[in-house]
């Protein structure tokens, strides 16, 4: 279990809530608030030439990614029109008719991939169903430039459903897409090195990762927290996400001690939070914080997370500097795709 909430069980039924990872969470009220507890990190030191200027970020990420599993980071090297065009492409999608969405609705597939309804899931038995709807797809090698493949797998391969009639789609989410890859390798090197490793010790972990990217809008959201959210209480399945949110707040991340702590964005910045995978890996030493979405802004609200994963066949085998006798692994061994798969299939029966 993570320790990122308490585990007292809220006076409230209501307040108390069994997560899809078996989690059980309590807060004390759904009204977020507004607390400085998610720090803002510069990592431009992870480019440099010094290992102290990147030993000096992966300490301020250790810190983080133990205390409260969330960060945001500037100075990361992507340029803004990325994010820019890839919300212009999100508009496009949603802006479409249900009908034409629906052609590439993830029950057409088995894995997490496509389109996801409106008003389609429940993920914490609220009154109403989350407010939200999304487009999912995975890595590709031929998009990745660390590869440079020549061709496009079969389609059946990744089981990816692209829409219709959407010139340039495709091809200008995945050049974000890259661009939040390299990046992810990156910060891997700054991940090892904030756990005491070897600055490469996840490489072998990261030729072809699951890195999954999400298109996501939130209407504007009139009911309580209550009643509905615009997405529900949950945990990320891989080992981090990285979130490119619009100007518009909705984000809220839930504190160590049962609040729900808004997490506004800052122009320019990524928010980086720890995911499921990392937290068994680690032992809960990186914690995978409980986050949602309530979208009470009064406009629509679009963001894009970034999943960042291990490869598949990989095993979640414990970082060497978390365990010890009297630290003992936690949680059984499994691949990488064998956890995803659970938690894929986890998430699809929230309705």
């Amino acid at each position: 279990m993570s320790t990122t909430t308490a585990t007292q069980t809220a006076p409230h039924p209501s307040l108390n809530l069994t997560l899809q990872n078996g989690q059980k969470i309590f807060f004390h009220s759904d009204t977020s608030i507004e607390a400085d507890e998610i720090p803002v990190i510069d990592i431009k030191g992870i480019y440099s030439n010094d290992i102290a200027d990147r030993k000096a970020v992966a300490e301020k990420i250790r810190e983080a990614a133990h205390r409260i599993g969330f960060f945001y980071i500037v100075n990361h090297g992507i340029d803004q029109n990325y994010a820019e065009h890839t919300f212009e492409q999100a508009k496009r999608f949603f802006a479409q008719s249900e009908d034409k969405k629906m052609e590439v609705c993830t029950d057409l597939v088995e894995e997490y991939f496509g389109y996801f309804p409106m008003a389609r899931y429940n993920r914490n038995g609220k009154k109403k169903k989350d407010l939200m709807e999304a487009f999912n797809w995975g890595y590709n090698p031929r998009f990745d430039r660390e590869v440079k493949s020549a061709q496009e797998p079969d389609i059946d391969v990744f089981n990816f459903l692209w829409p219709k009639g959407l010139p340039g789609f495709k091809e200008t989410v995945y050049e974000h897409h890259s661009q939040l890859l390299t990046l992810a390798r990156r910060l891997t090197k700054t991940f090892a090195l904030a756990l005491h490793l070897d600055e490469n010790y996840f490489d072998r972990y990261i030729r072809e990762p699951a890195a999954g990217m999400r298109l996501t809008h939130y209407p504007p959201q009139e009911t309580s927290p209550s009643d509905q959210l615009g997405i529900g209480a949950h945990t990320d399945f891989e080992c981090f996400t990285f979130v490119t949110q619009d100007e518009n707040a909705g984000l809220e991340v839930l504190s160590k001690s049962g609040y729900w702590i808004k997490a506004k964005p800052i122009p320019g910045s990524i928010v980086v939070n720890i995911a499921d995978c990392f937290m068994r890996q680690t032992n809960d030493f990186f914690v995978s914080t409980v986050h949602r979405v309530v979208n009470k802004a009064g406009v629509e609200r679009y963001s894009c997370p970034f999943f960042f994963g291990f490869n598949k066949d990989m095993k979640l085998e414990p970082i060497p500097t978390c365990v010890s006798d009297e630290n003992p692994m936690k949680y059984p061994i499994v691949s990488s795709g064998e956890y995803l798969r659970w938690r894929a299939e986890q998430a699809k029966k929230a309705v």
